[in-house]
């Protein structure tokens, strides 16, 4: 019998709290990942080794700039993805769901690959995939069906 037999399946509410937790770590290593660009900016220009070109400033360079703008949302992005990957493939869990006992497998009770990480973040729509956890008999959410995973609640410790 596999782990995701023994366990129950999450609920939604459940879920998403474990999201609202990640989200507010998520905000805060986007804050840091982007202070980190703004920082590194600031130094070339004082350096003389950055000009803003007609930008008024670092932020408005770098939200309307036509190159620099999609490279730095990307880099942003990938933040915000390499996050979830890093924790979903190596613990099964952000902290988040740590937080509340929860913990992702693959539906035959492998651990997560990358590739169903990336499958589960391109589905997920913003968390929104998890509106159909009520409705699914399994309570798994569009991204958990198109992924092959299985969001589990963990046991309590004694």
């Amino acid at each position: 019998m596999s782990t995701n037999d023994t366990l129950p399946p999450a609920g939604l509410f459940r879920r998403l709290g474990a999201l609202l937790y990640d989200a507010l770590i998520v905000i805060a290593i986007e804050m840091m990942a982007a202070g980190i660009v703004v920082a590194i900016l600031h130094a070339l220009m004082a350096m003389g080794l950055f000009s803003l070109n007609g930008f008024e400033d670092v932020s408005d360079f770098l939200s309307s700039h036509p190159v620099w703008s999609p490279i730095y949302t990307a880099y942003l992005a990938s933040v915000w993805i390499y996050f979830f990957v890093f924790f979903w493939t190596r613990a099964g869990q952000t902290l988040g769901m740590r937080a509340w006992k929860l913990h992702m497998i693959s539906t035959d009770g492998s651990p997560v690959t990358v590739t169903q990480a990336l499958i589960r973040i391109g589905t997920s729509g913003f968390g929104l995939a998890n509106l159909t956890v009520p409705l699914d008999p399994k309570k798994r959410g569009f991204h958990d069906i198109w992924a092959k995973t299985q969001v589990v609640v963990l046991p309590k410790a004694n």
